[in-house]
Parts: structure tokens; C-alpha cells; sequence
């Protein structure tokens, strides 16, 4: 994979840099926006572009299940399934199997699980997962891992991490073995584990390391652990990974998150929160949150962010999306959700600026003060 790291802040680990694929290049920090099932709910690629997004994400368990192997490759894989021309990283299945509870078995040899749809039962092994994400034809696959929750004990957490690092090896073994199923290159990320414990967390960044992937994700966090924690386990992985290696993040996060792992060197996220917020009519904005369902919105002529160019911003009123969202329009969840996208897309090209031009940190003090000041004004 070609990654390379165009500056680094002075005053920090923040870096801005591009990662090349044969769908396009991205330039980082990059948010993905999630797209579980082959779709970003509720919005468009076109809508997708607009805003500035130039990766998503889909998920191995769930396009496994639907529409199954045999009608992707039957497509050509998800790009052209889907209609989504730009880069795509495909998540393993092992958080959705973490959240599965009773409705999974995990063994040495893979992960049995049963169908959230019909109760039907499956198996995923290392390989097999490597596999499907061939199929699917994603530019990034990620490993199979066992996420636990936080806090967990340190058996526990040591149990998940070594069987990770095993399941690792085998992927990363699959992968080289086999090709692309549509003659484009696809690359391979591991998956750090280790919980809370920074033993764990070295030794899970260092044994990743000497099997060698395109790029690292730092997993098992966001599940539950204090924010001080997670911003302590990235920097501690961050400051031992790969310098030239992409850094993924998972499943964060809120404005604020994200921008403590930018500083911690983090290049890659992802996270439901921007658009599962906007279906429940939550908006994002530089003054914090605004609950667009509110009665006090009825008769505001104002859009949601007067700054702001995005679609819903420049023809809707926050009046208009509240009614939206009081009658059960769908509308109102593409208005909210385009501007969601478009709030967090800005955030991460803002960052890049502010990186490029050493001031990151005056950046992220400026924002929080204003976002974190402000916000209860909205809810």
C-alpha cells in the first residue's frame, strides 16, 4: 500500500497524509461513514460525494448474510452492487459477533455463530473471512479478532488478545495465498487487541508488526472504557506502530474523539454515531448539538448551521426538518443525515488544514471551546 505522510504537527502526533487505492486516493485524517449493509442509511453515493466522503465502510457478517456471496459476485463485488466508485474497507464480522451474545460460540479454530435473521447457523474461520472479503471486493480487509468489552479482567483480556494474534497469523497467511477475485489490489490491516492493559497492547502491536500488514486498526475500544482510557491505550499504540503504516481507529467516534486520537496520530475512523444521531434527529454543529425534533423549532427560519454549504443547509429550515421528523417523513432523516456527514466531513478536512499548517492544537482548543461551551444550548 502506498501511504505517505505529507507533515506532521510540530506540537503533536497529528499528521496529515494519502493513501492511494486503485478506487482513488484518500487523503487523511479521513472519517468513513458507515455503510453496514452496502448503503449509508437513508443517503446516496452522489449524497456520499457531495459531502466530501471518499471512503466508507461495509461490514464482512452482515453482506455475508445479505445478500449472500453469490449475488456480489454475480455483481462484480459491492462497487458495483452498490454504485459506490470509491474505496471501501470491509470490517471482519468480529464486533457483530461481540454483540451477538448467546447467539455465538467462539473456539480456537474459528467463530460459530446463528443468523440475527433466521436463526440459521454459520461458521467463521480466519480464512474463510479473508474470503468473503475477497468477494466483496473491498480495498481494505480487516482480520477476523475477538473484541471483549471494557473493562474486563486481565485473563480475559490476555485470552482475547492471544487468539487474536493466532487468528492474525492464519488471515495474514490466507491473504498472501490468495488474488483478488476482480484484478484490483486489496489490502490487509491488523487488529490490536489487549483491552485496557498496555502490556497487552504492546505486545499485540509488536507481534502484528513482525507478521506484517498493509496497515493497523486499533480495536477494542469505544466498548465501554472512560475516555481517558481510550485516549491513553491510542497513544500508547500510536507511538509504537509503524510510522509508515495507516493508523485506523475503530468505531470512534463524537466530534471531540475524534479529534483527541487526530492528535494521538491517528489517520482512519469510523462510527454510527453522525447518522444514527440524525435518524433519531440529532444535528451536529460548531455550537454543539441541536435536538431538531424540539418544539422550539417550529417556526425557526434559520438552517441548521448558517455556515455550513451542504445540501440540507442551503434549501431547508430547521422548521421544515422539525415538521419532517413530527409527520414521520423519511426526509427528514436524509436532510439530518446529509448534514450530519457533511458537519463531520468538514471536521476532518479542517484538521488536515490545521495539521499542514502547524496549528493543530490552537485548531482542536478553538473547536472544543466553542462545541463544548455551547452545547447544552441545543438539547
Amino acid at each position: 500500500m502506498q501511504f505517505v505522510i505529507q507533515h506532521t504537527d510540530r506540537s503533536c502526533k497529528a499528521r496529515a497524509a494519502m493513501l492511494f487505492t486503485e478506487h482513488g486516493t484518500v487523503e487523511t485524517p479521513i472519517f468513513m461513514p458507515v455503510g453496514t449493509l452496502g448503503t449509508v442509511k437513508t443517503v446516496s453515493p452522489r449524497e456520499l460525494q457531495e459531502v466530501g466522503a471518499r471512503m466508507i465502510l461495509a461490514n464482512t457478517y452482515h453482506l455475508y448474510l445479505k445478500p449472500g456471496l453469490t449475488v456480489l459476485q454475480h455483481f462484480g463485488g459491492l462497487h458495483r452492487f452498490n454504485g459506490w466508485s470509491g474505496p471501501i474497507l470491509t470490517d471482519s464480522g468480529g464486533f457483530q459477533v461481540y454483540s451477538l451474545d448467546e447467539l455465538k460460540e467462539i473456539r480456537e479454530d474459528g467463530v460459530e455463530f446463528r443468523s440475527h435473521w433466521d436463526g440459521s447457523r454459520h461458521f467463521f474461520t480466519p480464512e474463510k473471512v479473508v474470503d468473503i472479503q475477497r468477494i466483496i471486493g473491498s480495498d481494505i480487509l480487516m482480520v477476523l479478532d475477538q473484541c471483549i468489552a471494557n473493562p474486563s479482567d486481565y485473563a480475559s483480556a490476555r485470552q482475547a488478545h492471544e487468539l487474536t494474534l493466532r487468528w492474525a497469523e492464519r488471515s495474514r497467511e490466507r491473504f498472501l495465498q490468495t488474488e483478488p477475485v476482480y484484478g484490483y489490489q486489496q489490502f490487509q490491516f491488523g487488529i490490536v487487541q489487549g483491552g485496557v492493559y498496555a502490556d497487552l497492547r504492546r505486545e499485540s502491536v509488536h507481534r502484528l508488526v513482525a507478521i506484517g500488514f498493509e496497515g493497523y486498526a486499533i480495536g477494542g475500544l469505544a466498548v465501554g472504557e472512560n475516555p481517558e482510557t481510550r485516549n491513553e491505550m491510542t497513544d500508547l499504540c500510536t507511538h509504537i506502530l509503524p510510522e509508515e503504516r495507516p493508523r485506523y481507529l475503530m468505531g470512534v467516534g463524537k466530534p471531540n474523539d475524534v479529534l483527541d486520537a487526530i492528535e494521538r496520530g491517528v489517520d482512519m475512523f469510523d462510527c454510527v454515531i453522525p447518522t444514527r444521531n440524525a435518524r433519531n434527529g440529532t444535528v451536529f454543529t460548531p455550537d454543539g448539538k441541536l435536538v431538531i425534533r424540539n418544539a422550539r423549532y417550529k417556526m425557526d427560519n434559520r438552517p441548521i448551521q448558517s455556515d455550513c454549504n451542504c445540501f440540507t443547509c442551503r434549501h431547508f429550515s430547521r422548521a421544515y426538518i422539525r415538521h419532517m421528523f413530527s409527520v414521520n417523513e423519511v426526509l427528514g432523516l436524509r436532510l439530518a443525515t446529509i448534514h450530519n456527514l457533511a458537519f463531520y466531513m468538514k471536521l476532518v478536512q479542517q484538521a488536515r488544514k490545521a495539521v499542514l499548517e502547524d496549528r493543530f492544537g490552537a485548531f482542536k482548543s478553538a473547536f472544543l471551546e466553542r462545541y463544548v461551551k455551547n452545547g447544552s444550548r441545543g438539547e
